[in-house]
């Protein structure tokens, strides 16, 4: 071995992610393995369960100089032949030495048979996969809960997708993508590490399009006020690629923070939809108060009184037949987001509208139109002043 060797591990590590002292590890490591196997005649698993001899191997690493040697304990009777040594023959090779001691008998490397060579390719490739497999798991474990940004490599039969995001191939499976999405290699995407783990065949990158928590930071990455702390989000609710509700809140009375989340003309909030397919994204007032929260949430339906059961996560909410329709969305989605973001199970009751309730509310619209119509002229009156 020379200086070239050397050169050599140091390009295979650069090829493999790991470190040079790994790659050596390995490579001592796979000429122990195939000492022990072609030389001694033990099998793998025989190896594996620490059977044979003790084997050092050392590797000078600035002129890759190797040095083996067998390790054997001295003894008075022998019991493993393969790691101890009687006394009798240890004192032909050194007069003092004593029981308990360690012999070192050397190795000539330059020895191993071609099969033992094969060996060591075999032990040295599979060596430096476990330790690529390790610092993946070791990375990504400490990203787990984070929103990565990834390319589609490719997309099986079974509609399940496969995203790089980096030295590690994250896996999309059916259940957490977007359903109206489709994908395509060389898509970039941004994704939630949902889970990690450890198998045979290397760490287990599991990622999620539908998470709410992808939805949460996509509006942190948008919305300062939130990033800030200024605005907080209290919780989400989604059917994802069809809609969203989101409840948010905030401690200073001089924030807006539905206003802030959709940003001027609806900028903000139009951009997080885009990012996930066109979802539509509501974002309502929450309340302590759990009435006022379970009204706020069946938004944009009104609706009137509303009855908690004691005895339970139960809500019965009073709806007028012109809101019902409203109050339930399509196919029950909007009733349906209202109970996963509240917590609680509603069931509406048809309300009738009285003459008073309706004169009331005729006369609000046409306060609320006198009122738009007064400010419609008293900005024109401005501009005409302006001019």
């Amino acid at each position: 071995m020379n200086r070239e060797f050397i050169d050599a591990m140091q390009q295979l590590a650069l090829e493999r992610g790991v470190t040079t002292e790994e790659v050596l590890e390995a490579f001592k490591e796979a000429l122990r393995k195939a000492y022990i196997k072609r030389q001694k005649g033990y099998r793998k698993e025989e190896i594996d369960a620490g059977k044979g001899p003790e084997v050092d191997v050392y590797i000078d690493p600035q002129t890759g100089r190797i040095e083996m040697v067998e390790v054997r304990r001295v003894v008075e009777k022998v019991e493993d032949p393969d790691k101890e040594i009687a006394l009798s023959e240890a004192l032909q090779y050194d007069p003092e030495v004593q029981v308990g001691d360690e012999m070192e008998f050397p190795i000539d490397p330059e020895g191993l048979s071609r099969m033992a060579i094969q060996d060591l390719r075999q032990i040295l490739t599979q060596r430096l996969k476990e330790s690529e497999r390790n610092r993946i798991y070791n990375e990504y474990k400490d990203k787990e809960g984070q929103v990565l940004t990834g390319v589609v490599t490719r997309v099986d039969n079974r509609g399940n997708v496969f995203v790089e995001l980096g030295r590690g191939e994250a896996y999309l499976p059916k259940s957490e993508q977007i359903p109206t999405e489709r994908y395509y290699p060389g898509q970039r995407l941004k994704v939630y590490l949902k889970k990690v783990d450890r198998s045979a065949k290397g760490p287990s990158l599991i990622v999620s399009r539908a998470h709410e928590k992808l939805l949460e930071h996509l509006l942190k990455q948008e919305v300062p006020e939130i990033a800030e702390g200024i605005v907080e989000i209290k919780a989400i609710a989604r059917e994802p690629g069809r809609r969203s509700k989101v409840a948010v809140m905030t401690h200073n009375p001089n924030v807006d923070p539905i206003g802030a989340c959709i940003g001027h003309k609806g900028q903000r909030i139009q951009a997080v939809s885009a990012e996930l397919g066109r979802e539509k994204v509501d974002i309502i007032l929450w309340a302590k108060d759990p009435k006022e929260f379970i009204r706020n949430a069946l938004s944009p339906a009104q609706v009137g009184s509303i009855e908690l059961e004691p005895d339970g996560q139960k809500a019965r909410v009073k709806v007028t037949k012109d809101q019902h329709s409203l109050a339930i969305g399509t196919g029950g989605q909007n009733v349906r987001l209202a109970s996963k973001l509240t917590g609680y199970e509603i069931h509406f009751e048809e309300a009738e509208i009285s003459d008073l309730d309706e004169a009331i509310r005729k006369a609000a619209k046409e306060e609320a139109e006198t009122t738009s119509r007064a400010k419609e002229e008293f900005e024109k009156l401005f501009r005409d002043l302006s001019e």
